[in-house]
């Protein structure tokens, strides 16, 4: 076993060598690796942004329920503790006349409203429901319809499918972004272990000569691989969470503007290690191939 290890730890420690030995083309390699990694994991974590974002954005999965006026103290209480017990999230009870207030408050209306010789508004519940998928939210507005005393309820169900469909597509897109992404860090490190296998073609003979195994002459040049697609996955972590900070700011602002509170999300601890441990196979992977193609030629 002690030689098991000293074997993999002299493989590793040459692939590192080997690494330090060229910094610039080194440097060049993990920085297209790291674009490779950053692009579709930038993708994938605005996607994520961009749908906490919107679940935080006051009135863009609210639905409303309206009251008929002759609505009185015991329906109004009998409607808040169904909203209750259903579990649909958080509610509020909006009277008529704070609605009237609202209304009074905005640009243009103050004389109109003042004109009118009654409050013509009901009384509503505004929901926040906890599961913002299409589908849930019309079967609650559907059931919330069938109440008494509802005289209607509103839902933009519309433009929720059109926003679940958006990101949908989104993913799908990232997804596929994601994969000829993948194959491209795969090629790269399979021309790269080409380069090393041309540029180390003596040694390889001469370990060949004295009767080295195919898996010690492979061994380094798989770690090396391995270790370029893990270093190229970090520096793809970097970015992003760089460029998720210089965003944060303005996209904080964006979101009060909208009447929201949010905060970008970076990478979490699972993601870093998803995209270190992501690059590190795909490095392996294309270091294994092109080892398996190149060493051939040695017999």
């Amino acid at each position: 076993m002690s030689i098991w290890f000293g074997q993999h730890r002299a493989a590793l420690v040459d692939a590192v060598r080997r690494l330090a030995s060229s910094p610039l083309n080194s440097a060049l390699s993990l920085l297209v690796i790291g674009i490779a990694l950053a692009l579709p994991a930038a993708g994938w974590l605005a996607i994520d942004n961009l749908r906490a974002a919107v679940g935080n954005v006051a009135q863009i999965q609210q639905i409303s329920v309206f009251l008929t006026t002759d609505a009185s103290a015991r329906d109004i209480a009998d409607i808040e503790k169904r909203l209750r017990s259903s579990g649909i999230g958080r509610f509020r009870f909006v009277p008529r006349d704070e609605a009237l207030k609202h209304l009074q408050a905005r640009e243009g209306m103050a004389d109109l409203v003042a004109g009118l010789p009654r409050n013509p508004l009901p009384d509503a519940f505004v929901v926040d429901a906890e599961n913002a998928t299409p589908v849930a939210l019309e079967e609650a507005a559907r059931t919330f319809a069938d109440w008494p005393k509802v005289e209607h309820v509103q839902l933009d169900s519309a433009w929720v499918r059109r926003f679940d469909a958006f990101l949908r597509i989104a993913r799908l897109a990232v997804g596929l972004l994601g994969a000829l992404f993948a194959a491209g860090l795969a090629a790269i490190t399979f021309n790269t272990i080409r380069l090393q296998i041309l540029a180390h073609a003596a040694e390889i003979e001469v370990a060949r000569l004295i009767g080295a195994g195919d898996d010690f002459v492979r061994r380094p040049f798989q770690y090396y691989g391995a270790l370029q697609g893990m270093l190229g996955g970090l520096l793809a972590v970097g970015m992003v969470a760089g460029g998720g900070a210089l965003l944060a700011g303005p996209a904080g602002e964006l979101a009060t503007l909208y009447g929201g509170s949010f905060a970008l999300r970076g990478p979490s601890p699972l993601e870093i290690g998803a995209l270190a441990g992501g690059g590190a196979l795909l490095g392996w992977l294309g270091a294994q191939v092109s080892v398996a193609l190149h060493l051939r030629r040695f017999g």
